[in-house]
């Protein structure tokens, strides 16, 4: 994929340390916060480390009982790599972003001419240029946002496997519908923030999501809280890591390495998005205002109503 250049030091040091970190979620959740730890005016790595968690807990929640008689096993597979799929190919593109954005630091100089040889988009060799001249934080956070939700849109959202076998399956629509999914910051305390994932498939829908979620984990009343709980418990990929703070009543799932091996991905010949479809003006804008409303009891009722109905079916049928 990267031909003789391979050979450059830069170079060979940026592909073998993502390779290294891309081998599973718990090593890239842990990537994205390391790296955000020692350059804290990345905010979208941080950002990144919790969305991040929450991909992991969606795939360990799949050998939980109410998804394994619900689902059989092919479609929670399927869900699984949908999932892993998109976690593998947004580090693939934003490690090397970052890994570049360190060197130049280092440097004292910009090399951000190195994201051609790692096909990031032009648009963002852009950014991370405008950022180093004028140190706009919230705005490099935003494009990387944008950045980031269409790199999946081609390879994972459009893709026919995943449109055929997922998206337009029973199981997802439902999902949609019913708005079961979220994404929570949990803190170390009975508190869980968030937002409900709805509409996956929409472009714009998923870069709003973004941009709210990461108006809600900055805000005063969040940051420090989910900050403090993601440097004191350790990814394992299983709700475990923050049930016992809510006094949860469900089982738990085992954790992430436990469950799935490490899966080699396809590296593709990559497209320049930002050539073929540009950006509307509305994937720049934050909103006014975002709740910040504590998720615990909204997403639980949910989720008393999936074991609710595990449990009311087992009843009926002890053989389910």
């Amino acid at each position: 994929m990267y031909g003789d250049d391979s050979f450059d030091p830069y170079i060979h040091y940026i592909i073998n340390t993502t390779r290294k970190h891309n081998k599973d979620n718990i090593s890239r959740t842990k990537a994205y916060q390391n790296f955000y730890l020692e350059n804290p005016e990345i905010k979208w790595a941080f950002l990144a480390s919790m969305v991040s968690r929450n991909a992991g807990w969606n795939m360990t929640d799949l050998h939980l009982q109410p998804f394994k008689k619900i689902l059989g096993k092919k479609e929670r597979d399927q869900l699984f790599m949908t999932y892993e799929r998109a976690n593998w190919l947004i580090f693939s593109d934003a490690f090397p972003q970052l890994l570049v954005y360190n060197l130049s630091k280092q440097a004292e100089k910009p090399l951000f001419h190195l994201l051609k040889k790692f096909h990031v988009s032009s648009f963002m060799i852009e950014q991370w240029m405008l950022f180093w001249e004028r140190q706009e934080r919230d705005k490099l956070m935003i494009a990387l946002i944008i950045n980031e939700q269409n790199v999946i849109q081609g390879p994972v959202v459009k893709q026919t496997y995943f449109q055929y076998h997922v998206f337009n399956q029973l199981p997802y629509i439902m999902q949609n519908f019913l708005r079961l999914n979220a994404v929570l910051f949990p803190t170390s305390s009975s508190e869980v923030f968030g937002s409900y994932v709805h509409g996956f498939t929409n472009i714009s829908k998923r870069i709003g999501l973004g941009v709210r979620l990461a108006n809600i984990l900055y805000s005063p009343n969040v940051y420090d809280k989910s900050l403090y709980f993601a440097k004191t418990q350790e990814h394992t990929g299983s709700r475990r890591d923050y049930e016992p703070y809510l006094s949860s009543h469900y089982p738990y799932a085992p954790m992430l390495r436990v469950l799935y091996p490490v899966i080699k991905h396809q590296d593709n010949i990559r497209k320049d998005w930002w050539k073929t479809g540009g950006i509307p003006s509305k994937w720049w804008q934050t909103p006014k205002e975002t709740s910040l409303e504590d998720m615990k009891k909204t997403y639980y009722r949910r989720r008393d109503l999936l074991f609710g109905y595990y449990y009311m079916k087992y009843a009926m049928r002890p053989d389910w």
